[in-house]
Formats: C-alpha cells, sequence, structure tokens
C-alpha cells in the first residue's frame, strides 16, 4: 500500500465529526499513520481515509456530514 504522506508532512484530521485539527505525521506502517497532534502534542494511530490534506478538504467532508438533517420524530405527528 502506497502511503499518501510522508513523515515530517502537515495534515487535518476531523476529530468527533465537528473539530479539524492539524497534525504531523510521525510514520506510515501497516496501513496505519501514527500522528501527533501540534496544538496538545498528543500522538494516535490512525487509517489514511480519516486524514486530509488541507484544512478546506477537510471543511468541505464535515459539511456534507452535517447537512444529512434527520428528520425530527415526534409522538404527535402519528395522529
Amino acid at each position: 500500500m502506497a502511503a499518501k504522506f510522508k513523515a515530517g508532512d502537515t495534515a487535518y484530521l476531523i476529530e468527533s465529526n465537528h473539530i479539524i485539527r492539524e497534525i504531523t505525521i510521525v510514520k506510515f506502517a501497516g496501513g496505519f499513520y501514527l500522528i501527533r497532534f501540534k496544538d496538545s502534542g498528543g500522538g494516535i494511530k490512525v487509517r489514511e481515509n480519516r486524514l486530509y490534506a488541507s484544512k478546506e478538504e477537510a471543511e468541505n467532508v464535515m459539511t456534507k456530514a452535517h447537512s444529512k438533517t434527520k428528520p425530527s420524530y415526534s409522538p404527535w405527528n402519528n395522529m
């Protein structure tokens, strides 16, 4: 599997479907990236599909996810 990012690259991660965090790629192994958060210094392993090359790309993905709204449900709708 070819890596989309290299060690030292900056990327963006969507966290909890509403926070975009800037990260640094530490290494790629076994289909996972070891990343380090720029703001806190912590790190985790994530799959490539959770990483985005630009903040704008991450924002576009996030707005698509939030545009799907559930219809409001009320028990009074069936009466």
